[in-house]
């Protein structure tokens, strides 16, 4: 395989991980933790009472009063949604919390061909036929200044949920609960946008204990939404740092002990996937894209239906079109991952530090996962985009991006909006993915100056790719034991599942299922079963690669296998 991809080992300082093998952990989780910052083993306790206090997030008692007097109000809520993955579940959190409480909510999601991003006056006008009191954003508003200046000229309240980064200016709401807003000082810049509506709730329901709200009824259990919590976290991608691992870690033992919604149950059928065994791999992989296939392709009311609905029959029949949806999608991206291909045959790579992508053919529901999968195979920042349709505006594009390390995407945005001023007509988003709109004319300037500042921002080194491993493993741990332990552990983004580094001897390879290498290998005199999965480039017979373990059930019985990531010729 002969990219020019480097691979290295992370380092690890010997003392913490000598302390925390000394605090009980097995030695190869502590090496592999302390590689990832974790310097004491408290710090992988995944106890609901390890998550920070929802008043340590600025604004959420403001937020948990102003609601509480909407209930008692009698007031009409209605929840603007995003149209991802985060921004479902964000909404069905919502809407389930609040009609436990005892609200008056509806939801209403933008379309994403037809409104746009966030909280427009658009959506304030469509909102406002169903004469709401008061609007509540989740995973969006933080930019929506226009929006909220709308909807107070209406006598329309704003809440606004939301986790991106803010621009100069904040929306004139009645309260904002962001933790990456200026001056809060929550220890956890890194929760998702469901993550911070369930702060909201947690800070509602103190909030009514307080008013005395529980005293002739029972008290809603907001734990029973952490399945959702987890979903959105995980698929929006976000640092699994420690307060995100508790939250994902007890919404997967919800999903495990069989008490997730009913429409996750019928997500994990639909995919073909075990919940008794939920992962966050599957959350990431398996329910994650059908969710957001809705957004992509549809609307995502269905997909926010299917979270909300206790009828099992129901949430497996929109799970089932959720599913369609995906396999669609998957059509549509394999066509302009083609077409990307042979627009990618003409850019000479190693001579630049960014990719910008655009055809008039190009669907703007899956321009970013193309941009992901062009990111992926050729290690730069890249922006893919696609026409607006006709009723958001002619001659308008949207681009979708994704970054590398190294590059903070939303600040190279901000940074190229000020060199080129009326060149970007909107634009948003986080550190490794951002998205922005601009005139279909002005596509090669925003090219030109998108590489320019990747340019300045990326370092030859940062360019240039490398694959990050915990270096060998011993050939005593290579067993199912250490396999089964890493299996329980939360993995993701910002806290990678361990990936070890050795050489073997290849016995034997053949494909199998049309796409993948099923491998025998050879280390230290032991025969171990592998595979590598989506490619079908031969080994040579020795080899150095890159390996996860992992547990292969079959027929009831379960054994070690090897993941191969990556190899190169010993």
């Amino acid at each position: 395989m002969s990219d020019a991809t480097r691979i290295v080992t992370r380092p690890v300082s010997p003392r913490t991980h000598d302390e925390l093998v000394r605090e009980g952990l097995h030695p190869v989780l502590a090496r592999v933790c302390a590689a990832r910052g974790i310097s004491r083993r408290g710090e992988l306790e995944d106890s609901f009472s390890g998550l920070i206090a929802p008043s340590a997030l600025m604004n959420t008692e403001r937020a948990g009063a102003l609601l509480a007097d909407a209930i008692a109000a009698g007031k009409r809520m209605l929840i603007v949604a995003d149209y991802d993955c985060d921004g479902a579940t964000a909404c069905a959190v919502g809407v389930r919390a609040l009609s436990a409480f005892g609200a008056n909510i509806g939801y209403l999601v933008p379309n994403r061909f037809e409104h746009g991003y966030g909280l427009t006056p658009e959506i304030v006008a469509l909102a406002a036929r169903s004469k709401p009191d008061l609007l509540i954003t989740v995973d969006n508003g933080i930019a929506s200044v226009e929006g909220v200046d709308a909807a107070r000229g209406l006598g329309i309240e704003v809440l606004i949920t939301d986790h991106h980064l803010p621009g100069a200016e904040l929306p004139r709401a009645a309260a904002i609960v962001n933790p990456n807003q200026p001056g809060c000082a929550f220890p956890s810049k890194s929760l998702a946008g469901v993550g911070v509506m369930f702060y909201v709730m947690l800070a509602l329901r103190a909030e009514l204990r307080k008013r005395g709200a529980f005293a002739a009824r029972k008290e809603p259990n907001l734990a029973d939404l952490l399945d959702l919590v987890a979903l959105g976290t995980v698929a929006d991608v976000v640092p699994l740092d420690f307060n995100n691992r508790v939250l994902v870690t007890q919404g997967l033992r919800r999903i495990r002990a069989g008490r997730g919604q009913e429409g996750v149950h019928a997500l994990f059928a639909v995919a073909g996937g075990e919940p008794h065994r939920a992962s966050s791999f599957d959350l990431g992989f398996l329910l994650g894209p059908r969710l957001n296939a809705a957004g992509r392709l549809s609307d995502m009311g269905l997909g926010i239906e299917c979270l909300t609905t206790d009828d099992r029959g129901r949430a497996l029949e929109i799970a089932k079109q959720l599913d369609d949806l995906n396999r669609e999608r998957r059509a549509i991206e394999s066509e302009m991952h083609a077409q990307a291909e042979e627009l990618m045959a003409k850019v000479s790579v190693g001579e630049t530090s960014s990719i910008s992508l655009y055809d008039p053919s190009w669907h703007q529901g899956v321009v970013g996962i193309l941009a992901g999968r062009i990111k992926d195979r050729y290690h730069r920042p890249t922006f893919a985009f696609a026409p607006l349709s006709s009723n958001e505006g002619d001659g308008g594009i949207r681009g979708s991006g994704r970054s590398i390390a190294g590059l903070h995407l939303r600040d190279a945005l901000d940074l190229l909006a000020k060199r080129e001023p009326g060149l970007l007509l909107r634009f948003g988003g986080h550190a490794a993915a951002a998205g922005l709109t601009l005139r279909a004319a002005d596509f090669d300037r925003f090219a030109k100056g998108f590489e320019a500042v990747a340019g300045e921002l990326l370092s030859p080194a940062q360019l240039a790719r490398s694959i990050e491993t915990d270096g060998s493993l011993e050939p005593a741990y290579l067993d199912l034991g250490l396999a089964r332990l890493i299996d329980c552990q939360v993995w993701g983004q910002g806290f990678p599942q361990p990936l070890f580094c050795d050489d073997f001897e290849v016995l034997g390879q053949r494909v199998v299922g049309e796409k993948h290498l099923k491998l025998k290998l050879a280390r230290a005199g032991r025969t171990l079963e592998a595979m590598r999965f989506n490619a079908l480039d031969p080994l040579p017979q020795q080899v150095r690669a890159a390996y996860r373990l992992s547990v292969e059930e079959f027929r009831g019985a379960q054994n070690l296998q090897l993941v191969i990531e990556h190899w190169e010729a010993a």
